[in-house]
């Protein structure tokens, strides 16, 4: 176990620095450029949505969990900021995701109660679960280039605070602190940038 804990941060940065260097096909320009993985994924209402379903749109991604006694609160609460100032400046069209880390606790039904607490609009905004551990720890390492670790034997899962532009062609262009509720005005006149 202690030479996975050493091994693992040698990966992840290798691939990190690998990525860094890749530019994908998208067609905007942006910070980095990675591909977001292939999902098929169920909704807070029980609903699937899959990658497929969000192309064509931008959209906003960030990992979050309903447990979570630290950073994931003001980063919901953010994300429902952002969601208000997009609808007010009429970019209707933009979606946000996010995705849980703890899927073995963040059934649909938890999800959709820990929404509710924000005030969240769901016409736009989908909480994501409805797969392994393992799945959303190889989902985020190769789609966002973001670790998720949940320690065993703890209710905590360590997780990136990030919020990603994702493009209509499924790319990740840009990243901004969440917890940080002046970067939500940063990311809108970015994707205005984008959208105009």
């Amino acid at each position: 176990m202690k030479g996975m804990k050493i091994l693992f941060p040698v990966i992840f940065f290798s691939i990190l620095l690998t990525g860094c260097g890749l530019f994908g096909d998208t067609q905007y320009e942006g910070d980095f450029s990675y591909e977001v993985q292939d999902f098929s994924y169920i909704n807070q209402d029980g609903e699937t949505v899959s990658l497929d379903d969000l192309k064509g749109s931008f959209w906003v991604a960030d990992m979050v969990f309903t447990n979570c006694n630290t950073v994931c609160p003001p980063m919901t609460a953010n994300m429902a900021r952002l969601q208000k100032l997009l609808k007010e400046e009429g970019l209707n069209e933009v979606r946000l995701v996010s995705f849980s880390v703890d899927p073995e606790v963040d059934t649909p039904e938890n999800l959709k109660a820990f929404g509710d607490k924000f005030g969240v609009d769901y016409s736009n905004w989908d909480f994501l679960t409805g797969y392994t551990m393992e799945d959303i720890e190889k989902f985020a390492l190769k789609s966002f280039k973001s670790l998720v670790d949940k320690p065993e034997g703890q209710d905590q899962v360590n997780h990136a605070v990030s919020f990603f532009i994702v493009t209509p062609d499924g790319y990740a262009i840009k990243r901004y602190n969440g917890t940080q509720a002046q970067q939500m005005e940063q990311i809108v006149e970015d994707l205005k940038g984008y959208l105009k």
